[in-house]
């Protein structure tokens, strides 16, 4: 499904579309925003997000 996500980590908060997960629930996310303290978004395309750093997982759209 093409529909935006919300991904919170320990690190990271980020917008983006969900490509893909395995078992382990590592993640691959496409067009990604990352959200900036402050409210700076700086885009940063394609990321592979490992599943055990991952706190929250929201979806932006009505599913």
């Amino acid at each position: 499904s093409d529909k935006k996500k919300e991904l919170n980590t320990n690190l990271i908060h980020v917008q983006g579309i969900l490509r893909g997960f395995d078992p382990f629930m590592n993640l691959v996310m496409d067009d990604c925003l990352e959200m900036a303290p402050g409210g700076q978004q700086n885009t940063i395309g394609m990321v592979v997000i490992r599943g055990n750093s991952i706190i929250m997982l929201e979806a932006l759209e009505r599913v």
